[in-house]
């Protein structure tokens, strides 16, 4: 392709906008733009892009027995009633009425669909296992859409589905469909690791993040260098340090002026933040709770709501807080709560001698004993873990890391077979529930993390298999008769050649600008032609992770292009 009929709208500024590295590369290097908060199209070059992921998704998918289908954005709100999601799902779920008044989704994900098309279908063991799954656009009505295309109201999704007949053969599928995901994040350049994961909205038994590490990741990500241990902080577990002390003693209070946080508190005290306990108040569709965690810990929200079973967790207000315990906010404690349940951290267990609000304005407990002083509180793991707590698979020091989420698989069990009669007749000729799994990846997503792993100062690098083009080729001497014949030459034998190859052969752009342009856009290998070229008889071959130039002569440039070329494939392979 010649960028002169080529539309690639690069800039030279960063957009205000654009907040991370990635969303400012993909807006600077002309591959999308903004039409509204959320919403993006997708030009040429990032399409190219797109589509070369999505081909290795459909490679992967087929080597597992997955078949393609295509199903409808616009879904039925019956079909969310009957799982129950219509009401779960809140606010993200774009909502619609036709001409009739009729309730529709337009579907963030598709296991309703799915399952309906399935059950209308099957009738025996015999037809399964089956494996379904599509490359779609998504809608999500995000309260806050951000990082460009990391966060969207509406993105291109691979969703797939399996079912089974039992939890073993699920099991062997699930497994099976995590192995893949390795190998399709690997081919797309991506370094990338399977985390243990929340399952969220989606529900099931368990279920798997695909990370890729990055300052800008949106999860934070708990993992040991020692072990295979890795998790989500939404569903991490460590061995943490317990708070004990010498001695026992009885309970006092002491006189804390307007010192309110645990900060304040471990400052005036002149004692560690762990002998600190932290009284929160949580609003729920149901009764308030109240939450008690060391005070150098935060609470884990997913996890205490998946403890508590509800729908809705939210911080109560101020006023709400002082409402519900009678108490003045900054010195609410355990001591004297009542009517209300308590859930307490595991850490908080084996501790002693802890401090905490005094249940009146400028007084806090010391020398608390949980049990003696307080009754015993309902315990849960509810915290998140700490950089340098014990791993729980070897013991070693934990790291929390930055991770953006490129695809998530869950063991659906009977989540949705159930509620929607997804049924067959087994051997025995025993109706029985299909066992489900399902299997996501950004597609839209997978292409901005893999610019936030491979960029520098000048723009992107992409990895061969998911770069637009694999060659950049620069006409630096438009003037120059013989090297635009020598350009043209070899834009042709590449195109006969089969490489891709973006041609810049701009006659008003000067050296500096189209020099700019290809760090900018960052294909895997540049090659230049000037006057020099001729002169000299070399062309220029620069790899654009790497700062060298190398210089080959022209009768053997392909020869040493092929070589470079299988180097960069090298890179992807799984």
């Amino acid at each position: 392709m010649r960028v002169s009929k080529s539309f690639i709208p690069t800039l030279k500024e960063i957009p205000q906008e654009a907040e991370i590295p990635s969303h400012q590369l993909m807006l600077r290097a002309g591959l999308m733009r903004k039409v509204a908060s959320g919403i993006y199209e997708y030009l040429p070059l990032a399409h190219r892009s797109l589509i070369k992921i999505m081909n290795i998704i459909r490679q992967e998918m087929e080597m597992v027995g997955a078949q393609e289908v295509l199903l409808p954005i616009l879904t039925p709100a019956e079909l969310w009633l009957k799982t129950g999601r219509w009401q779960k799902y809140g606010k993200e779920l774009m909502r619609v009425q036709d001409r009739h008044s009729r309730d529709f989704a337009l579907g963030p994900t598709h296991e309703e669909v799915i399952t309906d098309l399935v059950q209308s279908e099957l009738k025996s063991y015999k037809q399964l296992p089956l494996n379904l799954f599509q490359i779609a656009t998504k809608f999500r009505d995000e309260v806050r859409p951000r990082f460009g295309v990391m966060r969207s109201r509406e993105f291109i999704m691979k969703d797939g589905y399996s079912f089974d007949v039992d939890e073993i053969e699920a099991e062997k599928t699930y497994w099976k469909m995590v192995e893949a995901y390795k190998r399709i994040f690997k081919r797309c350049g991506l370094f990338c690791s399977p985390v243990e994961a929340d399952s969220g909205l989606i529900g099931g038994n368990f279920s798997h993040e695909f990370m890729v590490m990055a300052e800008t990741g949106e999860a934070a990500v708990a993992f040991c260098k020692s072990c295979d241990y890795s998790a989500n902080l939404e569903t991490a577990k460590s061995i943490p340090t317990v708070s004990l002390i010498n001695e026992i003693r009885p309970a006092c209070k002491v006189p804390t002026p307007n010192y309110k946080s645990v900060s304040e508190v471990s400052n005036f005290l002149k004692v560690s933040a762990n002998q600190i306990i932290k009284t929160l108040i949580y609003v729920t569709e149901g009764d308030p709770i109240a939450v008690i965690i060391r005070g150098d810990h935060e609470v884990n929200e997913t996890k205490l709501q998946n403890y508590l079973k509800v729908f809705e967790l939210k911080l109560a207000s101020h006023e709400e807080v002082e409402k519900i315990t009678h108490m003045p906010m900054g010195f609410v404690g355990p001591v004297g709560l009542k009517d209300i349940r308590i859930i307490g951290d595991l850490v908080l267990k084996e501790g002693h001698g802890y401090i905490a609000g005094g249940a009146e304005p400028d007084v806090h407990w010391t020398y608390l004993e949980i049990g003696r002083d307080f009754p015993t509180p309902e315990w849960a793991d509810i915290r998140n873990v700490v950089t340098g707590e014990a791993c729980v698979g070897c013991s070693q020091p934990l790291n929390v890391g930055r991770g953006i989420e490129v695809g998530q698989t869950f063991k659906l069990g009977k989540r949705y077979s159930t509620p929607m009669h997804c049924v067959f007749l087994s051997k025995s000729g025993v109706e029985e529930e299909v066992t489900m799994g399902c299997y996501g990846i950004g597609v839209s997503r997978t292409l901005a993390a893999a610019i936030e792993q491979h960029y520098d100062e000048f723009g992107i690098c992409w990895p061969i298999a998911i770069a637009p083009y694999q060659i950049h080729l620069l006409l630096l001497s438009p003037n120059d008769a013989e090297a635009v014949r020598l350009a043209e030459m070899i834009y042709d034998q590449c195109v006969e050649k089969k490489i891709e190859v973006l041609y810049d052969d701009r006659l008003e752009a000067s050296v500096g600008f189209k020099f700019k342009d290809a760090d900018l856009i960052g294909l895997p290998i540049s090659v230049r032609i000037g006057s020099k070229s001729v002169k000299e008889g070399i062309v220029e071959i620069k790899i654009r992770r790497n700062p060298q130039v190398m210089k080959v002569p022209i009768a053997q440039f392909f020869e040493n292009l092929i070589d470079l070329l299988q180097e960069e494939w090298k890179r992807c392979e799984p």
